[in-house]
């Protein structure tokens, strides 16, 4: 997700490129942060905003919600009659006021999205009961955040928010870079809040529900979290690459803690390696981490012999894809490489890093995704889920910066969700495609197969 060109770029997509490489290191009220989260220079007073989890109590297309206000760990889920109709389950958490001007990560991306989803009429208000979109669900608390991330940096971050008020945008340091504005703190709750609620939702678990009790549903609803800022690059002790705090790992610790899903599998298909997440789970011998990225891509690491640490050796793999690969390429290591691991690892839940940033049209890298690519993904990992886990499964977005190819294949996932047919054919246009690098690919596949013992 970090900003990274590979040339050739449209015209347009050069000159918007070419000046956020021009300004990013201009943004004014330049703040460092170092990785343990303490901040050098100025003087901030912290904002009250650590309180316990904000929730709301109000009913969506007849399905009530509740939660608990502090810190109580009562469930935020629609009722389970409405999620027994359902078949998908998304909230959207757009973070309008963290946004930079001419940054790609900018606030027009989840509008973009929900505008697609509207036009292809892939929303409640045409689907009906088909279809929850949540609102009004309650932000993660600092505990929740404090899973993963160190809480200096988390505290850090929040008090810098004065300081942001005042100047308008801070630029973190060492991340790669990633800003901040004013609401940054908030928003960044609410995503992970976000992910934290579609965990909730897609296990249908309430107080005194077991959650075997989920395996019941014939066709269970899959769960995205439409948010932003995205946050797979995000380490334990700081942000990076445009992410600020690791929704997806976060909503992990969540379902553990609180679920009781001890197995949980995450799928990260985004252009770039989920390197936070990786690092967040290395010795984790319950987290099976799988990354498929770009070679060579930002931020460098997800190398195949990065495969875990003590007793987590083994829970991690990285598969780095040559330059050019495409839907050719995504398809064999899905049928070679995803699932038997996770056949093998036996989750109880998976968890998908979506970024829609592998597609051809995207600016910030080199591989030959299609929406049909990100269709047979969202369908197959669909199938996955129900076939390992009773269904349990939740997309997290991450990159994506064309605006048109991030909604579209957005909005084909969502078809694949619901059993439909792509809508990829009237979108591609194979014209532009060129051969994949075949045999790069699979002699990479070979390695990891012949590493992990696949």
């Amino acid at each position: 997700m970090h900003f990274q060109a590979f040339p050739p770029f449209p015209s347009s997509a050069g000159n918007v490129l070419f000046f956020v490489r021009h300004h990013l290191y201009k943004w004014k009220s330049y703040i460092r942060i170092d990785m343990d989260g303490k901040f050098v220079g100025g003087q901030f007073s912290p904002k009250k905003l650590r309180g316990g989890r904000r929730c709301f109590s109000r009913s969506i297309g007849g399905s009530a919600i509740s939660c608990s206000n502090s810190m109580g760990r009562d469930l935020y889920v629609p009722s389970n009659e409405k999620i027994t109709n359902a078949r998908l389950i998304y909230a959207v958490a757009p973070a309008m006021g963290h946004n930079q001007e001419s940054h790609p990560e900018s606030n027009f991306r989840l509008p973009a999205i929900v505008n697609a989803l509207e036009k292809m009429e892939l929303t409640p208000k045409i689907r009906g009961s088909e279809i929850i979109e949540l609102h009004n669900f309650k932000p993660a608390s600092v505990d929740d955040i404090a899973s993963v991330h160190a809480r200096a940096y988390v505290l850090g971050l929040e008090k810098a928010m004065d300081q942001a008020s005042q100047e308008g945008i801070i630029f973190i340091d060492g991340s790669g870079p990633t800003y901040a504005t004013s609401t940054t703190f908030h928003e960044s709750l609410v995503a992970a809040g976000a992910g934290i609620t579609l965990v909730d939702s897609v296990v249908m678990s309430r107080p005194g529900t077991s959650v075997a009790a989920s395996k019941n549903c014939l066709d269970p609803p899959v769960g995205f979290a439409l948010i932003r800022p995205p946050g797979h690059h995000a380490i334990p002790k700081g942000p990076m690459g445009f992410c600020v705090f690791g929704n997806l790992a976060i909503a992990a610790h969540y379902a553990q803690r609180v679920h009781g899903l001890k197995r949980v599998f995450i799928i990260d298909f985004d252009v770039h390696h989920g390197n936070g997440t990786n690092d967040a789970f290395y010795d984790d011998p319950d987290i099976f981490f799988l990354s498929t990225h770009q070679d060579g891509s930002y931020p460098g690491t997800g190398k195949v012999d990065e495969v875990g640490h003590g007793d987590g050796e083994g829970t991690t793999l990285n598969l780095p894809l040559p330059g050019g690969s495409g839907d050719i390429a995504m398809t064999t290591v899905f049928d070679e490489v995803i699932v038997p691991c996770a056949q093998r690892f036996k989750p109880d839940i998976i968890l998908v890093s979506a970024g829609y940033d592998g597609h051809v049209l995207d600016p910030l890298a080199s591989l030959q995704f299609t929406t049909g690519t990100y269709y047979m993904l969202a369908s197959n990992i669909k199938q996955l889920a129900k076939d390992l886990c009773g269904g349990r499964c939740v997309f997290f977005l991450e990159g994506g910066y064309n605006l048109d190819s991030l909604s579209y294949s957005v909005a084909d996932s969502f078809c694949a969700f619901l059993g439909e047919r792509s809508l990829a054919s009237e979108f591609d246009n194979p014209a532009i495609l060129y051969d994949e690098p075949s045999t790069k690919v699979k002699q990479v596949i070979q390695r990891v197969k012949h590493i992990h013992s696949l």
